[in-house]
């Protein structure tokens, strides 16, 4: 029997990062599209990392305030499943962009205390899924993969509409308290399994997904 969590490792850059998110058992893999970040991929590298995929690993694009023009070139270049929006997109943009592009799309959400979970509600009426981030810290370069957690509390038990996301600062460390806590069905990593900025480290990968996952069998994506 396969575990009920689902597990995302997101900002891989090549075929041997989709491998061993794979081989781990992870349902998603990101593929990140902001210049800013040090897991920015070009559309190149992420057809190949993409096209590498077993059938079944859900392939995600993370993009930051993405005008139309820059979601068609990622759409037409990369063969993916759903559109992860991390900017400061509104309700109206979203429900736009999954109607022009007719992917799945997941609405990212940063959080730093209660009063920031109001908007949850309205993204929850027009996305796909929704990801509870940590919010970055004012003038932070990045709008994610900063390794900073929030309070886990905040969400604790809470239900929304659609599937949520569990991110933010988790690692091997914290991820299986992280899931206690909060009761989280689907969990997040970017920075916590690397060897350094932008470098996933394969070992790490493994054991985020063994906290994770628990001691169930991993549902490994089957191979084409």
């Amino acid at each position: 029997m396969s575990s009920p969590i689902r597990v995302k490792i997101c900002g891989l850059r090549d075929a041997a990062g989709v491998a061993a998110a794979a081989a781990a058992g992870a349902a998603y893999v990101g593929f990140v599209f902001f210049p800013k970040s040090p897991r920015h991929v070009s559309l190149t590298e992420a057809r190949e990392a993409a096209l590498s995929a077993p059938e079944g690993l859900c392939k995600t694009a993370l993009v930051v305030d993405a005008d139309d023009a820059t979601l068609d070139s990622i759409v037409a270049g990369v063969p993916l499943d759903m559109l992860q929006l991390h900017g400061h997109e509104s309700p109206e943009r979203v429900a736009g962009i999954r109607a022009r592009f007719g992917l799945p799309v997941m609405k990212a959400v940063g959080v730093a205390d209660e009063g920031d979970l109001a908007p949850l509600m309205d993204y929850a009426l027009v996305a796909d899924q929704l990801l509870i981030d940590a919010k970055p810290p004012k003038g932070a370069p990045l709008p994610g993969g900063n390794g900073l957690s929030f309070d886990w509390r905040l969400v604790a038990q809470r239900r929304w509409l659609k599937p949520w996301m569990l991110a933010g600062g988790l690692s091997p460390d914290n991820v299986a308290e992280a899931i206690r806590l909060t009761n989280a069905r689907q969990v997040d990593v970017s920075s916590g399994v690397e060897s350094a900025p932008g470098i996933k480290d394969p070992a790490k990968i493994q054991a985020f997904a063994r906290a994770a996952l628990g001691p169930a069998e991993p549902a490994i994506p089957r191979l084409r």
